[in-house]
């Protein structure tokens, strides 16, 4: 009994805090090859996180084009990014914009995409990202397939043409809102780690507060964790 009576006022810091519980939006985030860091001071990924399938695959490309003339060249350019937004629609892939946190691309925005030199004379270049949602049973190289079966199925206009830009990563749509689901996976892990040291041993968790955090675990799948820590002590000590 006196674990019970211990532990539990460490895993009231597993609750839902205020801090804990704001509303993460539906913000959609790049996963990269390597892991994101939030302000964290350093250290490893801690043991315990959920891993699942990310929401997307994700690829950049982009849309270059060398007329001569340039409001001309840079039309060729849009019409064929709108090209790629309507034959999207009935492909099954979606288009987005961002570096880290994506938003849609549109018939309503596409026009706002930045244009820059391609590194040669009279070229310009658009680049976003193309998307394609995974299942549960995600298949990395399916995946691909279907992004660089799109690229090839996006019509050419005048002189521009598309091109993949980046390797196939993955993205997680509002991961804080698996908070509930990993504190579960910590405080289950804190109970079997106090029982495996005696009865009359207790975990202390600090960083609970942290915002969730993220690393690539496969081709297709992530692991969503908060970088918290634990110390074992013996009950009332």
């Amino acid at each position: 009994m006196k674990l019970v009576a211990r532990f539990a006022l460490p895993l009231l810091m597993l609750l839902p805090s205020p801090a804990l519980a704001q509303d993460p939006g539906m913000a959609e985030v790049m996963i990269t090859g390597s892991r994101i860091e939030r302000d964290e001071p350093g250290g490893n990924r801690p043991a315990i996180g959920l891993r699942r399938t990310a929401d997307f695959a994700v690829m950049y490309v982009s849309i270059v084009g060398d007329t001569r003339e340039t409001d001309r060249r840079r039309e060729e350019i849009l019409t064929m990014v709108r090209s790629a937004i309507d034959l999207a629609g009935r492909s099954g892939i979606e288009l987005s914009t961002g570096d880290f946190i994506l938003a849609p691309l549109t018939a309503a925005n596409y026009r706002t995409l930045q244009m820059v030199n391609d590194g040669r004379p009279d070229t310009d270049r658009v680049t976003f990202l193309i998307k394609t949602r995974l299942s549960g049973e995600a298949d990395g190289n399916a995946a691909l397939q279907r992004l660089q079966q799109f690229v090839r199925s996006v019509p050419a206009n005048g002189r521009a043409e598309i091109r993949p830009s980046g390797e196939l990563t993955l993205s997680v749509v509002a991961p804080d809102q698996y908070r509930g689901q990993i504190l579960d996976l910590i405080a289950a892990d804190s109970r079997a780690t106090a029982l495996r040291f005696g009865p009359n041993y207790a975990v202390e968790a600090s960083g609970l507060d942290r915002p969730v955090e993220w690393s690539r675990a496969s081709p297709t799948e992530v692991i969503l964790y908060v970088p918290y820590s634990i110390v074992v002590r013996p009950a009332g000590g």
